[in-house]
């Protein structure tokens, strides 16, 4: 099962193939023996793919046989610019299940149910976050939890659920740059490493897209279209991958960018902090909980009017 399986696997400057029914990368060390590394494809989630990478047709046939969604990103994790846009390759089996599709279109295609939709999303974003940095150094203040649970109360509308969730963002940020000393601006794809804050950024990149993968896979595999948000990118495609991120980057990657990024700084930073989210993504069953909370969404929608409302 998806959601069950253990590993996540970010790779550069490397060639991925099939070799004797086995999905492998090879490493090019310089030496004359080749490094060959196994992907167990069966126990795979999804597959990062960054910079100096490249996969043959029988690999991709392979992980997509073992229903494996590859991720092509830029240089250390996250896109080289920011106009660049993560690309998702999906398995095409058909063999998804169809009732999540035809409840969320019930949501989708009518504007109150959407709204109930994303307000009931802040709210699970919002309760995983006091849950998980309850856990951690840093707690959720109590005045910024109330705040944002009384926007969400009043907000009648799409655009203030957003401003909403903005202002929470803000909060957030601020409480961790007080916490761990730092003066910070978010600065999306921003490529620097000169300061702890160009750091930070760096790692809440990176992190980002981890938490892409995540919601991509629990979407795919309950068949749901990247192409139907309650909330963000009501004109791109993978609006509603955005949507279902959400839930894990307040809980699992901003604690932890700043944590890492505010610290001692390595040449293997990166590779810390990708270690650090995966081991606690899978500790704190990150996915097992994206599928419940999207099944019940679902399943909360099965008493409408079967009516598609525009």
């Amino acid at each position: 099962m998806l959601s069950k399986r253990a590993n996540i696997f970010y790779l550069e400057k490397c060639r991925v193939m099939q070799r004797d029914d086995c999905v492998v990368y090879l490493n090019d060390t310089g030496q004359d023996v080749e490094s060959i590394f196994n992907v167990p494809d069966k126990n795979t989630m999804f597959l990062i793919l960054g910079t100096g990478t490249s996969i043959t047709n029988s690999a991709m046939r392979k992980l997509s046989e073992s229903n494996v969604v590859v991720v092509f990103v830029g240089g250390g994790g996250s896109p080289l610019i920011a106009a660049t846009d993560i690309s998702f390759v999906l398995p095409q089996d058909e063999y998804r299940p169809t009732e999540y599709m035809q409840a969320w279109m019930r949501i989708w295609c009518n504007e109150s149910f959407r709204i109930d939709a994303g307000r009931r999303l802040l709210k699970e974003r919002m309760q995983w976050s006091i849950n998980s940095w309850a856990k951690s150094a840093v707690a959720v203040p109590p005045q910024v939890i109330a705040s944002f649970e009384l926007g969400l109360d009043r907000a009648g509308t799409t655009t203030q659920l957003l401003s909403a969730e903005a202002r929470w963002a803000k909060d957030l940020y601020r409480t961790l740059a007080d916490a761990y000393g730092v003066r910070f601006k978010r600065e999306e794809g921003k490529g620097s490493n000169q300061t702890k804050e160009d750091t930070i950024n760096g790692l809440i990149d990176h992190g980002n897209y981890l938490a892409y993968g995540y919601a991509a896979t629990t979407l795919h595999c309950l068949g749901i279209p990247f192409a139907m948000p309650v909330l963000h990118g009501k004109t791109r495609r993978g609006g509603l991958v955005f949507d279902i991120a959400d839930l894990v980057k307040d809980e699992l990657v901003l604690p932890v960018a700043f944590e890492i990024g505010s610290g001692r700084q390595t040449k293997k930073l990166n590779n810390e902090f990708r270690a650090h989210i995966i081991e606690k993504a899978m500790n704190d069953k990150v996915v097992d909980r994206l599928f419940a909370f999207v099944e019940r969404l679902c399943k909360s929608q099965q008493h409408m009017d079967p009516g598609c409302i525009l």
